[in-house]
């Protein structure tokens, strides 16, 4: 006989989620397959069809509907109370899932992460890298890190360090072939490599100087939303672009890219970890989080 157990519970609710059996196995853990077998399973259990489910699209039905008002609830009150007894852990264990842009991972990664799993073996990190800004809560991650303007105002925050700054870049073979940009609208007389954000809207470089700002609409033959294929552009002359500064400070530093309109590219706020004030954080949230403060010389509180 089939028993229903906490794992179907989180099943359902995940699903509810995302609105994906794919995104919410990833989630979970498991393959798509094993997901879908378990709400089988539970749907035939219960006798009523938690899901309506197409080729392109999935949704709850009425009973399902029903059943997550009433089950979510409950599983609150239970994975709240499993972190109270976690947080009672003397060794930090256990899964951390971190949401963060794939700059802010990298700015992260060897000062604080790879420190973390050092000093704690038995933790396991899960990042996730995406420019879309999510509610970390109802995505269920732990941890989010972004720029300090972008952290919601209902999370706590830890700052990470130093300011942000941007950086327009060229090729030295650019340059020579095609002469610098000195102020924001020389930047119309360059080919640029044009950004494309999340939500499918294409980037203004937004330059500032002396309280004056300039947001260029810039032109140019290649459209790109990953930075890792637009430093590739750059290095190879097809134009110039804009980076967050720790993407190219060590092409600039060898000499690979040159940096121009620096000063039309003024610091800006920092990096935070940011999180939900938790009643019961586990050791190993307790644990991420008095290290970020330490490393960035901020006191626990």
């Amino acid at each position: 006989m089939y028993r229903l157990g906490l794992n179907d519970l989180d099943a359902v609710v995940a699903i509810a989620r995302r609105g994906s059996f794919r995104a919410a196995a990833l989630d979970l853990g498991m393959s798509t397959t094993a997901l879908s077998n378990a709400i089988g399973k539970l749907e035939t259990q219960l006798g009523v069809r938690l899901f309506n489910r197409t080729t392109r699209s999935i949704s709850l039905t009425d009973a399902g509907r029903m059943f997550i008002e009433q089950v979510g609830p409950a599983l609150h009150d239970i994975h709240g109370a499993m972190d109270a007894v976690r947080s009672r852990q003397a060794t930090p264990s256990g899964t951390l899932r971190i949401n963060a842009f794939a700059t802010a991972a990298r700015e992260v990664l060897s000062p604080l992460v790879l420190e973390f799993l050092r000093r704690y073996p038995q933790v396991h990190v899960d990042i996730v890298t995406e420019g879309r800004l999510v509610d970390i809560v109802a995505e269920g991650f732990d941890l989010g890190v972004r720029v300090i303007d972008l952290v919601p105002s209902d999370m706590i925050a830890v700052s990470l360090g130093r300011p942000q700054r941007y950086a327009v870049v060229g090729s030295p073979a650019y340059f020579d072939k095609h002469g610098k940009p000195h102020v924001p609208p020389d930047l119309l007389n360059h080919p640029c490599i044009r950004v494309r954000l999340p939500n499918g809207a294409l980037y203004r470089w937004r330059l500032e100087k002396d309280g004056q700002t300039a947001q260029m609409d810039v032109i140019g033959p290649l459209t790109l939303d990953d930075a890792s294929l637009a430093r590739a552009a750059v290095l190879e002359g097809i134009g110039l672009g804009f980076f967050m500064e720790q993407d190219v400070r060590t092409d600039i530093e060898a000499g690979r890219l040159v940096r121009v309109l620096e000063d039309w590219t003024p610091p800006f706020g920092g990096l935070c970890l940011y999180y939900p004030g938790r009643r019961n954080p586990s050791a190993a949230l307790r644990a991420f989080i008095d290290l970020a403060r330490e490393l960035s010389g901020k006191p626990g509180t």
